[in-house]
């Protein structure tokens, strides 16, 4: 692809998606990057910030037409935007699991519906949705979220099977913790259930300490950005722990590989 590939990038205001935008623009790309108030957000050099609610279909259609209309075509679509939500299956409300997924899954499915009839037309595209090693493994005290991701590594499997006849393909990136706000800040469930406090206070302390040591999105960002450019592969662990994890669900034994997850969490 040439310098002048169109990228749009969703969830720019901050950590992955603003570190990612700002690389892509590097590379001589033109960049529109999302983000739900552009008064609230500051500016990139060679980003062109554009509003946009994944949760809201509506503008959802007027972002991606907007863009349409002045860039004429998207080469890639980063698929970024997305939130987090601690606690337990059971202290989590089923109205804080539907709006989790209405961003993480629902929201992906919106952008990508409006801009997938311009690739098609082009005979050209990729779409690299932002996953999660929790897309592959669970999480204890993280059920809401798991599930989330591992519904939108459905979704972008199923949809690289149809779009591959119009030349055009999807891929997962799955980071693991990464030092951003979206880790650090992740709310919990507003409910709270008694008998699990002892558990989810030792693997709230381990979520902590992982994203205090966890790198900065610089890895993320390559993969992304690999993932847009280079040859195609569904799934892109970062390197370091995402790589290795992957590996580890793929060709180590479920036993030890529940074992370890338990350790690593705080509960076992």
């Amino acid at each position: 692809m040439s310098g002048s590939t169109v990228v749009v990038v969703t969830g720019v205001s901050s950590g992955i998606g603003r570190a990612a935008a700002k690389k892509f623009a590097q590379r001589g790309c033109r960049v529109f990057g999302t983000v739900r108030s552009i008064a609230k957000t500051q500016s990139m050099p060679g980003v062109e910030l554009v509003e946009m609610d994944v949760r809201d279909e509506a503008s959802v259609r007027r972002a991606v037409a907007a863009i349409l209309g002045q860039a004429k075509r998207i080469d890639v679509l980063v698929n970024n935007a997305g939130t987090a939500l601690l606690g337990a299956v059971e202290e989590t409300s089923v109205k804080e699991a539907a709006e989790l997924f209405d961003t993480n899954v629902l929201g992906t499915l919106r952008v990508i519906k409006e801009v997938l009839p311009s690739m098609r037309a082009q005979h050209s595209g990729r779409i690299v949705n932002v996953s999660s090693v929790l897309g592959f493994l669970p999480a204890p005290y993280m059920g809401a979220y798991a599930a989330s991701k591992h519904a939108l590594e459905g979704l972008s499997e199923s949809l690289d099977h149809e779009v591959r006849q119009f030349g055009v393909r999807a891929v997962l990136v799955e980071p693991s913790f990464t030092r951003t706000s979206l880790d650090a800040n992740a709310p919990h469930a507003a409910s709270q259930v008694a008998a699990y406090d002892a558990e989810r206070g030792r693997a709230m302390e381990s979520i902590g300490r992982q994203i205090r040591n966890a790198p900065d999105a610089d890895g993320v960002v390559t993969a992304i950005v690999d993932a847009a450019f280079g040859p195609w592969r569904m799934r892109r662990p970062p390197p370091g722990k995402a790589s290795l994890l992957s590996k580890l669900r793929r060709f180590m034994p479920a036993g030890p590989v529940d074992a370890s997850l338990r350790k690593e969490f705080g509960i076992g």
